[in-house]
């Protein structure tokens, strides 16, 4: 069944599903990020990228950066616990905080001030500045932009369960290519407590989703996501 929306928000002609585009999304002002964000027209096409372009970020090195292992490089007055795991590629922003029982399965890059939670885990994604996963949070092939949120126990599911090609469904279909997608949350976006965010999923800048809610597709920005088929403008 197709999603309703609001006639409110249909008659001021908010573009509800028309927000996907990258520089739509995002205001990237991470210096080593800028290049990949320039580069794409659609953020997921940044995934399968990642690995590659750590790699030739760090070959010459990073400056402000140390390498603390191999292909793990973090910036100045990063708070790693001793717990938290950490795997190459990374990149870790100055000031950010890897709390204890975090994961960073590799090709992780982070702006500056994140938080990476105690038990959260991290695999081939890309946080902007300020970003806060703080609690047994899953990101996985993810883009979450700066001062994105999630509350304690929210997803960002990745996998199809039959397996196929994740497609992004908004008012047109925009087929990835891509077997692991998960969620790509635009700049502010803040997601409540125990949501899942089926792969694919869009969500736009400066919108809220309440705790306990399950969403896919495309959802417009400034906004407050009551429920999958319930969103009103943020007023």
């Amino acid at each position: 069944m197709r999603r309703r929306w609001p006639k409110k928000l249909k008659k001021e002609g908010i573009a509800l599903n028309k927000l996907l585009k990258t520089k739509e999304l995002f205001d990237c002002r991470v210096p080593y990020l800028v290049p990949l964000f320039e580069k794409v027209e659609y953020p997921w096409e940044m995934l399968p990228e990642i690995s590659d372009y750590i790699n030739k970020l760090t070959e010459k090195g990073l400056s402000g950066f140390t390498e603390i292992s191999k292909g793990v490089w973090v910036g100045e007055n990063v708070k790693i616990y001793p717990t938290a795991t950490l795997e190459a590629p990374a990149i870790i922003g100055s000031g950010t905080e890897i709390r204890p029982g975090a994961y960073l399965r590799g090709n992780v890059i982070t702006g500056k001030n994140c938080v990476l939670g105690n038990s959260s885990e991290f695999k081939n994604c890309i946080l902007l500045d300020g970003v806060q996963a703080p609690h047994y949070n899953y990101v996985g092939d993810s883009v979450l932009g700066n001062k994105a949120h999630l509350g304690a126990g929210s997803i960002c599911s990745n996998l199809k369960s039959d397996g196929r090609s994740v497609v992004i469904h908004g008012d047109e279909e925009h087929p990835t290519n891509l077997r692991k997608v998960g969620a790509i949350l635009g700049d502010m976006a803040d997601v409540g407590c125990s949501c899942v965010l089926n792969p694919g999923t869009v969500i736009g800048k400066n919108t809220s989703v309440y705790p306990n809610t399950t969403l896919r597709g495309v959802y417009p920005e400034n906004s407050i996501i009551k429920s999958a088929v319930n969103v009103v403008e943020r007023l």
